[in-house]
């Protein structure tokens, strides 16, 4: 509660300084008043969430959504004092300056017309981060994008060349809001007429009961060859509060039930094989490895039990930390694994062919798409869902479809 109460008074600060460049560019008290309205409102809507919040429930739902609006509105006020602050102290030094040399302020005169253009400049870019955050909350969270890849490889059995894979990852549907969007999202999948489908964890974001509202729409995934799935580090419960460890692990035990249910082939630090024309390739799971504090239950080692070293090789491994620390080095060669995890946190801005950025970046060096190390290929999935920022822009919901391709056959 202490850190919020700080927050709360960095925003009314920020709010009230970046309201004399509203004030400057806008002589209407019904508008000044509409912009104190709406900062207050903000505000109000998450300190009401942040007291009637009970641990373990996650942030999701309103609690979200008064996240998401709180969010917008800081960085606003956040960008208005900025450039407010930059141009006062212009202002100050140069004052603090002539009154040194003894010269009189020549640039007062100038100052209520550089004053209105600093205002609108500074109104003019904080509205992009509020605009687009609004935006990504209202249609972003669900604006599904297909996005395929061809992949070559030396060694690729012969009848798997044209093999076709779509990934999904980070469903998170304790935070979902729209039946008929998700529906939507899941027909898109089957639409790509894949010959197996994998979905590389966090099917929730903290308990198995979120699940239960959705099982009968992802329980609609098809593919020829089956769905495969495993773990991701919010599957296990650790960001809920349980009365017992009993009522933990029966909650894990739960979401691996309902999993099979939906028929779901839920791979647990082994392995399976796909097979076609008398060929085959390896396809290992392993629970959730992450850096930096998240849990390591991956056992690549078990996985690779009864896997010969020369087998084409799929890995799912959630957290693509996994590849870079440990897969990435190990005596097997992995031709491609499959990630998810970063979501590309759900922000940022993609053209492709010309930018790709993201604050995931700043955080993971394989955060989206496909990479390449050592001869070995990863896809890190954006994610099908969202959670915490309720919403998406730029870095949007994503449904990968991968075709695997033999040198040299056409």
């Amino acid at each position: 509660m202490s850190r919020f109460i700080i927050l709360a008074i960095l925003y009314v600060v920020l709010a009230t300084y970046g309201f004399q460049a509203f004030r400057t560019l806008f002589k209407s008290p019904l508008l000044h008043w509409t912009y104190i309205v709406l900062f207050l409102a903000a505000l109000i809507f998450l300190t009401v969430k942040v007291i009637t919040y009970v641990p373990g429930d996650g942030f999701k739902g309103s609690a979200a959504v008064a996240g998401g609006i709180f969010a917008a509105f800081f960085l606003m006020a956040l960008v208005l004092g900025f450039f407010l602050l930059l141009e006062d102290i212009v202002r100050l030094v140069g004052f603090g300056y002539n009154k040194v040399v003894g010269m009189s302020n020549a640039d007062a005169s100038h100052f209520p017309s550089r004053r209105k253009f600093i205002s609108g400049l500074a109104l003019g870019l904080a509205s992009l981060p509020f605009g687009a955050m609004l935006y990504g909350m209202y249609r972003g969270k669900y604006n599904y994008q297909v996005l395929k890849y061809e992949l070559e490889f030396d060694d690729l059995p012969d009848a798997f060349h044209n093999y076709q894979i779509t990934q999904i990852s980070d469903v998170h549907s304790g935070s979902f809001d729209d039946y008929n969007k998700v529906s939507y999202g899941v027909d898109l999948i089957n639409n790509q007429k894949s010959d197996v489908i994998f979905f590389t964890g966090d099917i929730v974001n903290n308990r198995s009961e979120e699940l239960e509202p959705w099982k009968e729409v992802f329980a609609r995934l098809d593919a020829k060859d089956g769905v495969f799935s495993i773990l991701g580090n919010h599957d296990y419960g650790d960001y809920a509060s349980w009365d017992t460890e009993e009522a933990k692990a029966q909650n894990l035990e739960d979401l691996k039930e309902m999993q099979k249910d939906m028929g779901f082939d839920l791979i647990l630090n082994s392995n399976r094989y796909l097979e076609k024309d008398g060929q085959k390739i390896a396809l290992l799971g392993v629970e959730n490895w992450g850096r930096g504090g998240f849990k390591k239950a991956g056992d690549l080692q078990k996985a690779k039990e009864g896997i010969a070293h020369d087998d084409f090789k799929i890995l799912l491994s959630h957290d693509p930390s996994h590849w870079e620390d440990v897969v990435l080095d190990d005596d097997y060669h992995f031709h491609l694994t499959l990630s998810g995890h970063t979501h590309g946190m759900q922000f940022g801005v993609e053209i492709p062919g010309w930018v790709k950025w993201s604050p995931a970046k700043w955080r993971y060096k394989y955060w989206a798409g496909i990479y390449k190390e050592l001869g070995q290929f990863i896809n890190v999935n954006r994610g099908f869902g969202f959670i915490g920022y309720p919403g998406r822009f730029g870095i949007w919901p994503e449904i990968s479809v991968i075709t695997l391709k033999k040198k040299g056959l056409v």
